[in-house]
């Protein structure tokens, strides 16, 4: 992003409300999250033909339901743990 877009951006967050700003933040951590299973998904493609020449077995429906359900469960519990460390983590 170039230095005049970023500061078109910023004087526009700054004439929002503090509930605006939220939802502003809450719409970057969407537009990241989405980004990222794409990269997951792009990962994920990029195996399945070594993995088919490795004869491993395609998952059903099933199995990848309970692996998606797991995984999420899990992103849960770590957005609901106290972060761990220095205390560098967002107030």
């Amino acid at each position: 992003m170039n230095a005049t877009v970023e500061q078109v951006l910023l004087s526009k967050i700054k004439a929002l409300t503090p509930q605006q700003v939220a939802e502003v933040e809450d719409f970057v951590d969407f537009l990241a999250a989405k980004a990222a299973r794409r990269a997951a998904i792009g990962r994920l493609l990029a195996i399945a033909p070594a993995l088919e020449a490795a004869g491993a077995e395609p998952a059903n429906e099933e199995e990848i339901a309970a692996e998606v359900k797991a995984a999420r469960s899990e992103q849960r519990a770590r957005k609901q743990s106290p972060p761990t460390g220095s205390g560098a983590g967002r107030p």
